[in-house]
This record gives structure tokens, sequence and C-alpha cells, in this order.
């Protein structure tokens, strides 16, 4: 089933998400309930808090970016429980543009490290404790930082934040067009 996308201020976005149990109810329709969201959203990341759960899930499909990047040819996967647990120090940063579901018509240039530590769960419960970098280090701490009650503006500079405030207000007023579901803040 597809997902309604949470917009820019609604207050799940606000609120950092809990880690769960594979017990967790309905977990695999779920799961595939956030693949189909992601696919019909055409986006690379979706994590819980953007259709309204706060807790700590996310799925990640780069196969749609695999003719500039060939190494994610066929990348799609779940993360139960991520978090970041260490950021290279010595690693550089990246400044690259981001977008986001939750934020539609909103670009940014954002700065973050090149290679992170993440540990993570699968939906079998395999788990993992990996050093991430490149493009995917950035993608999941974009999506992670959703998990946190963070989003990419928040590490935008006052400047660039100060000059989209009006676009920020049009999303919590509805003012926007996107061609996926959306449930924006009703006010």
């Amino acid at each position: 089933m597809i997902l309604p996308i949470y917009i820019y201020g609604q207050p799940c976005l606000r609120k950092e998400s809990e880690d769960i149990t594979l017990e967790y109810p309905q977990l695999p329709q779920l799961i595939e309930n956030m693949w189909e969201t992601l696919a019909a959203s055409e986006g690379i990341g979706l994590a819980a808090p953007q259709i309204g759960l706060n807790i700590r899930l996310v799925v990640i499909d780069l196969d749609p970016l695999s003719e500039d990047f060939p190494e994610y040819k066929d990348f799609k996967k779940t993360y139960i429980n991520p978090h970041i647990v260490e950021y290279d120090e010595d690693s550089p940063y990246d400044s690259s543009e981001e977008g986001c579901l939750s934020l539609p018509g909103i670009h940014e240039k954002v700065q973050r490290p090149t290679r992170i530590r993440v540990t993570w769960m699968e939906p079998d419960g395999t788990q993992h404790d990996e050093w991430i970098e490149g493009y995917l280090a950035r993608v999941m701490q974009h999506e992670f930082d959703h998990l946190d009650a963070k989003m990419f503006i928040d590490k935008i500079s006052p400047l660039r934040r100060q000059l989209i405030k009006s676009k920020l207000k049009s999303l919590t007023l509805g003012r926007y067009s996107c061609s996926y579901r959306t449930k924006p803040l009703r006010r």
C-alpha cells in the first residue's frame, strides 16, 4: 500500500524515533509498504517518520542512480535500528545538493562527512557494524537524521535558511505541488 509522505511542519518529523524489535506489529507489511511508497514517490530513501511513525526504520534504493554510480546497481536495503556511532574525523567533508520527499521543491547544498561507522539490523535479524563511505554515507546520514528529529535544512547556513523561509512557510500551509501522496500539516 502506498502511504502518504508527511510534509515539513508535521510534528512527527521533529520527534526522535525509538528502536524496535523484529516483533514490531506487522513489520514485514510495513517494510513492503515503505518500499511501495518510495517507488511511487521516485525517491532514493525513506525513513519511518516520513510516514508518521517514530521508529528507527529506513529503506534505501540507490539503483536509480546506477548509471552515474555503477556500484549501486540493484542496491536496495532495509535498515532496522540504524545508528551512526562514529564519524571519521580524518575523512574529508563533501558538499552536495540534497532534497527531501518531506520538503518538496527545496534543494540545498549540505556539507557532510564522507565516511561514517553505522550499526543496524536487517529484517532477518542479521546485525551489522560497518564503515560506510561515499554517496551511500551521505544518503544514510540524510535518512538517519530523520530518525533523530533532524532534517537537511538544519545543516544549512542561517543565511540560506532565511532565504528559503517563505518556501518552508508555504509547505506548512499546504501550498506546494508534487507528484506523490502527501500529508501536509493541517492548521
